[in-house]
């Protein structure tokens, strides 16, 4: 949920808690105004009568039309005990010019004379039908409270989302940011501490991240240059070693080992040294690369490495097949590690898939395992089980060189096949 409709949601929710809460303290405020007003013309009317009737005075008609109207009647000693002396209650009052029930409201008094009799007299006069009103407040209420949430959601709807603009620009700036590739500068203009502090904290950030990658790059760069001339030294001794006549066979196999492990390393070196290259702009010369040239080209080469696992290729191409304005020896590394993927982790009679479009360049192959964890397959130094052998830099290459140009490159699982596929990024 957008943090826009959150905070509506939560306003809406609480206005709604206060208006219904201020509807019943609005309803029963209009109750007593009205039962006070309503209560003092009784009592005034009452203690008219009482006073006529202590004072045997002619009382008045005991039926005014539709104002107040009055029963006096004595009672017992017993009942005056045990009723509260002045009574105010809401109930139906048959008035008789309209020969109906209405709504009244009634107050009861019970007095004594000077004979110590017991009387009690009931005045009661006309009023609103509370529950009509209670109905009428409702409806009103409600009009009043979609307004309101009308009123909420259109004012949150602007002024909210113009608050949270600054964070729309830091989520916007974070989304784009790519580490080691700079960036726009960061400029949140903004008023709310809050946005300023994240900005900060944000900048802060993303520079030590950019050091670190930096100092990280510079020491693989040199670690991986550093490194490969003791490795050719290394390797051209053992070379020597095996043109010593006096070695036994035992000692010529464990050389062999020897040298197979430095050329192992050697080209793991390479890797990292041409990751690093890549990752840090150094192949700046471009030409547009011809995805189905190269691939006509590099296949039959492939065929023939891999002869003996007597794998079947199939090549389908388009007239036009994609071009990429890029470095040249970066295209051809793209194309030939997905080739060499696609030879290597295949199995004895299995099947490799080329197929070229003026949009995208796919390679699909057999093998021996299901799907692979399509979270990991481009990380670097990722080996599929059983082939520990790898470097695990291949497909690792090929993001990078991607990345660089723009391209996408998927892995799927289809039809008991592995597919990867490089794309222009649609616009």
């Amino acid at each position: 949920m957008k943090l826009v409709n959150y905070i509506t949601l939560r306003l809406s929710l609480l206005a709604a808690v206060v208006l219904a809460f201020w509807s019943v303290l609005f309803y029963l405020a209009i109750i007593e105004e009205i039962n006070d007003e309503t209560d003092d013309s009784l009592e005034d009317y009452a203690e008219l009568v009482i006073r006529r009737s202590l004072a045997g005075e002619p009382l008045p008609s005991e039926d005014s039309g539709s104002n107040n109207q009055y029963f006096l009647h004595r009672v017992s000693a017993e009942y005056a005990r045990s009723h509260s002396n002045v009574r105010y209650s809401d109930r139906d009052v048959f008035i008789k010019e309209k020969n109906e029930y209405e709504p009244a409201r009634v107050v009861s008094y019970i007095y004594k004379d000077g004979h110590g009799r017991f009387f009690e007299i009931e005045v009661s006069i006309p009023s609103i039908d509370k529950q009509d009103l209670k109905m009428a407040i409702f409806y009103w209420l409600l009009f009043l409270y979609v307004a309101i949430m009308s009123g909420i959601v259109v004012v949150n709807s602007r002024s909210v989302r113009r608050s949270m603009k600054p964070l729309s620009q830091l989520l916007e700036w974070i989304e784009n940011y790519r580490l080691g590739r700079g960036g726009k500068p960061l400029h949140v203009d903004t008023n709310v501490d809050e946005f300023r502090r994240l900005g900060d904290v944000l900048e802060k950030s993303t520079r030590r991240s950019e050091n670190l990658y930096e100092q990280q790059k510079l020491f693989i760069g040199n670690a991986s240059h550093e490194m490969q001339t003791p490795l050719a030294i290394c390797q051209n001794r053992l070379e020597m070693l095996l043109d010593d006549n006096g070695l036994d066979e035992c000692q010529i196999g464990e050389i062999i080992k020897a040298i197979g492990t430095l050329k192992s390393l050697s080209r793991l070196n390479r890797s990292l040294l041409m990751l690093c290259k890549i990752d840090n702009g150094q192949f700046a010369e471009t030409c547009p690369a011809d995805f189905g040239e190269m691939v006509s080209r590099m296949l039959p080469e492939y065929e023939a490495v891999f002869a003996g696992k007597h794998i079947t290729v199939g090549l389908k191409a388009e007239p036009f097949t994609m071009i990429v304005e890029m470095n040249p020896q970066l295209s051809e590394m793209l194309v030939s590690n997905l080739l060499k993927n696609a030879f290597v982790h295949n199995i004895d009679g299995g099947s490799v898939d080329v197929i070229v479009t003026d949009k995208a360049f796919s390679v699909a192959n057999t093998g021996h395992d299901g799907p692979l964890d399509k979270e990991k397959v481009f990380a670097r130094f990722y080996h599929t089980p059983g082939k520990s052998g790898s470097s695990g830099l291949g497909l690792a290459l090929v993001k990078s060189i991607c990345r660089r140009y723009g391209l996408h490159v998927d892995y799927r699982f289809y039809e008991g096949k592995h597919v990867f596929t490089v794309s222009e990024k649609s616009k």
